[in-house]
């Protein structure tokens, strides 16, 4: 399924990232709303503030959003 950034991680007033949902990122990786994401760091090889503004392909298991991979801007 299709999600926009914004519907999935919040932009904190000192520029870093939320998640507003659990969301698990390459399978390994799961991260809850208490985490937050400074730029330059990555997980799983992912760094969210590379793909910020684009949307994301997800799938919903067991109320764990996991993120397959993102869409470029067309």
């Amino acid at each position: 399924m299709r999600y926009k950034f914004n519907e999935i991680f919040r932009e904190n007033p000192d520029g870093t990232l939320t998640p507003k949902i659990t969301i698990n990122v390459g399978g390994t990786a799961t991260f809850g709303s208490g985490v937050t994401f400074s730029p330059g760091v990555s997980f799983s090889r992912v760094n969210f503030f590379d793909y910020r503004g684009l949307d994301i392909e997800a799938e919903e298991k067991k109320g764990v959003l996991v993120i397959k991979g993102f869409y470029q801007n067309e």
